[in-house]
């Protein structure tokens, strides 16, 4: 099993816990919310499509923005993992290491264990994005292994390896607690700071030093959002 996927896990089920209630794997929040992962794949996924110049009548000349999309992966990833922790609860197949563990002994999981590569083509990165948003968006049961499988392809499409990942991942899941911290659902949080999507702010501290802890992370966001 791989601490890192099975770290990403635990967090992401603390992370839910904290802004649903501890009966979200029920597929409803605290506030009587009605919760869909799979339309939160497909949503997040159309927002990586915007990441490139895909448009033939508008600013066809205009470069990806590599940046954006690999955050848009890493939001499909909170998602992908909120799912699988759904479904193993409901159709009591195992728990969060079960899904670790399956999630390590895969082909796919294997690619992305790798010095990291360049970017893929854009038609092939659309392609394997509309890929995961046919699966999420199917009326059919639920195909997570090959879900996962897609996605863990794309991670290695966009210059991603596990390691990068993880550290793209753990930087959001602290942003994504200051902002519920910080008015976020309440809708009175400030997502632009001085000019910069707090999502920049977050990459460049953890850029600035690579071995921050979570938790002086979750400081020097704090520094920068009362600064504002």
């Amino acid at each position: 099993m791989n601490n890192k996927i099975l770290l990403m896990l635990q967090l992401q089920n603390q992370l839910n816990d904290a802004t649903n209630g501890e009966a979200w794997t029920e597929g409803v929040t605290k506030n009587g919310k009605k919760i869909n992962w799979r339309r939160c794949i497909y949503m997040e996924c159309a927002e990586m499509v915007d990441s490139f110049p895909w448009k033939h009548w508008k600013a066809i000349a205009q470069e990806p923005d590599w940046h954006n999309h690999q955050i848009e992966v890493v939001d499909v990833w909170h998602f992908i993992m909120s799912l699988a922790i759904e479904e193993y609860a409901t159709k009591k197949i195992g728990n969060i290491e079960d899904i670790a563990v399956k999630i390590s002994e895969s082909e796919s999981f294997k690619n992305i264990v790798v010095q990291e590569s360049s970017f893929a083509e854009i038609d092939t990165i659309l392609t394997k994005i509309e890929n995961l948003m046919r699966i999420a968006l199917s009326k059919e049961e639920l195909n997570l292994d090959a879900l996962i499988a897609e996605f863990f392809d794309l991670v290695s499409m966009s210059g991603l390896t596990l390691e990068s990942l993880y550290r793209l991942y753990v930087g959001k899941n602290i942003l994504n607690q200051f902002r519920q911290d910080n008015g976020y659902k309440e809708g009175t949080y400030i997502k632009i700071w001085n000019g910069k999507e707090d999502n920049v702010v977050m990459k460049s501290i953890w850029e600035t030093d690579s071995d921050i802890t979570p938790e002086l992370l979750y400081s020097e966001l704090n520094k920068a959002y009362c600064a504002l």
